[in-house]
């Protein structure tokens, strides 16, 4: 059979989906740097070299940039989850998993776009996605605390509060981290949960 010169419609839409990633991947990384709000779409496609009107064949608007970003990013941390409470040990054994994780995340880029953008970024038809998406997590952190005390190889603890101080100091890598700085997100990761650990470990 003679090789058709071409695409079919497999091969097209991963055309697709690529450039699609890459409007995305240039357009986190301006948020990021710039701010949301100091970043137009303009600037994404002159980095990308091509024209706006090309980046609406794949995207709406900004907004829905901006959501499909920060969507990246909490999918990350859900997948984690998902992850950590396959593995097999104990519940600390897997919260530890998801910690690291978490924190690995948020020191990549759509990461970063999660922890570094507020609600008042997202236009009013976003909040819902957003929230939802927001509130999975926060149960998915829960539930692995939870287990974790209900087989003993953590202390007893306010699961609620817990998960949003865990939550809160997770987060502000996106913040701070520096790629040129002197640790791997690995090794900031280890570093953060094994101070964070500590204080959840049981008590003789």
């Amino acid at each position: 059979m003679q090789n058709s010169p071409f695409r079919n419609a497999a091969q097209r839409e991963a055309d697709r989906a690529a450039k699609r990633d890459a409007v995305l991947r240039a357009a986190v990384r301006m948020f990021n740097e710039r701010g949301f709000f100091a970043t137009s779409l303009d600037d994404v496609a002159a980095s990308l070299g091509i024209s706006k009107r090309t980046i609406y064949h794949y995207l709406a608007n900004k907004d829905q940039v901006l959501l499909e970003c920060i969507t990246i990013g909490l999918e990350q941390l859900l997948e984690a989850a998902d992850e950590a409470r396959a593995e097999p040990g104990s519940g600390r054994d897997r919260l530890v998993k998801f910690l690291r994780r978490y924190v690995e995340i948020n020191m990549d880029d759509f990461g970063i776009c999660v922890s570094r953008t507020g609600e008042e970024a997202l236009s009013r038809e976003s909040l819902p996605r957003y929230r939802a998406l927001k509130k999975k997590i926060d149960v998915a952190m829960r539930q692995i605390l939870a287990e974790a005390v209900e087989d003993g190889s953590i202390g007893p603890i306010d699961v609620k509060m817990t998960a949003f101080t865990l939550a809160g100091a997770l987060n502000w890598p996106g913040r701070w981290y520096d790629p040129k700085g002197a640790l791997t997100p690995a090794e900031i990761s280890e570093a953060m949960v094994k101070v964070l650990m500590g204080g959840l470990d049981p008590r003789s």
